[in-house]
């Protein structure tokens, strides 16, 4: 604790114990801590205090509900899994890595066991994407986007852009409203935000990106290395992980082909819980993902032929994972050979 922070920092005006409880009356160190809330923004009313409308919307945000996790999963159970579920698993394991206000102002959160600590020596930090963004999305997006996980770096990360550049507060925080999947946040940021149709440089890439509108999602071709997709995630023992570059169906948009990544939802993971998932077909393994290692050149923008001729990396039935779910074998996706290739046949 930096004793010159009670001096200029206006969120301990009120003393510890405004937020951490406590007895600070009292000299003994046992006496003094009788009570001791560790993480007081867990309730954040605590925050809401002087921050309000911040506290306010952030209670719904996908942050702290975690319920894209409920969410996501759910319709593979039946009435009576669902109500286990939602009573003994998800406040237990989902929920517990909720993130409050404090875990990214002012401690790095606890992940797996591992604790950071403070941030910067208990001062309350606006940002500190390495101590906060990368430890709880650390498994895969961050070590993508910095080059950490294998391949070059996103080209944005290189051009010295950070999380927050694309991610804005408002999505961060919320907006009040309560959303089941990040998919609903409203004005998520799209390649097309900042790129839009129409704006190249070359008519080469104009060429190439027309046809390909709505039908290939940007990272399909911009992807420039294999990216983590984990497998066989059991409750209370985590999941294993292997990197890989998979193209197929959006389940949520089948017009389009997109990279697709493996959700570890395999049929007895939630097995030591009672919950056979009834219903385990009713989702697919594989769901859109957008690789955060992009590159404006890859093998794929300088040949045409890597997926019209030689359909690298496209989802198969053989190379379908064992065991998953029949609803995998709707997002196939074979590419057209293109005329020229049809005439040299």
């Amino acid at each position: 604790m930096d004793r010159a922070l009670l001096e200029k920092d206006p969120h301990f005006a009120e003393g510890c114990a405004f937020c951490h409880k406590g007895n600070e009356k009292v000299k003994d160190k046992d006496a003094a801590h009788k009570g001791l809330v560790k993480r007081p923004s867990d309730d954040l009313t605590l925050c809401g205090r002087c921050h309000g409308e911040i506290a306010k919307k952030y209670g719904a945000s996908l942050h702290y509900t975690t319920s894209g996790l409920k969410h996501g999963v759910s319709p593979r159970f039946s009435a009576s899994e669902k109500k286990i579920f939602n009573e003994k698993v998800f406040p237990k394991a989902c929920n517990s890595c909720h993130a409050t206000c404090g875990d990214c102002h002012v401690k790095s959160p606890v992940i797996g066991g591992v604790n950071m600590g403070l941030i910067k020596g208990h001062a309350f930090v606006r940002k500190d994407e390495g101590k906060t963004c990368a430890l709880c999305h650390g498994g895969r997006v961050y070590p993508e986007f910095t080059g950490e996980y294998g391949g070059t770096p996103d080209v944005h990360y290189q051009k010295g852009m950070i999380c927050l550049d694309c991610h804005r507060q408002n999505e961060l925080h919320g907006d009040g409203t309560t959303a089941l999947s990040r998919h609903e946040v409203k004005g998520r940021p799209t390649c097309i935000g900042c790129h839009p149709a129409g704006s190249e440089k070359s008519d080469k890439s104009r060429a190439a990106h027309a046809p390909h509108a709505g039908k290939l999602s940007c990272a399909s071709c911009h992807s420039g290395a294999p990216y983590r997709n984990c497998t066989d995630c059991h409750l209370g023992a985590g999941a294993t992980a292997k990197p890989g570059f998979i193209l197929g169906k959006n389940p949520r948009n089948p017009k389009e082909v997109t990279t697709l990544r493996v959700i570890p939802t395999v049929r007895d993971t939630f097995k030591n819980a009672g919950i056979a998932m009834e219903s385990y077909d009713a989702l697919p393994n594989y769901w859109p993902s957008a690789p955060h290692n992009i590159k404006k050149r890859t093998e794929r923008t300088r040949s045409c032929d890597v997926c019209h001729r030689d359909q690298k990396d496209f989802l198969t039935e053989q190379t379908l994972i064992k065991d998953g779910s029949t609803a995998n074998r709707s997002l196939i996706h074979t590419p057209r050979k293109l005329e020229n290739q049809e005439e040299k046949k």
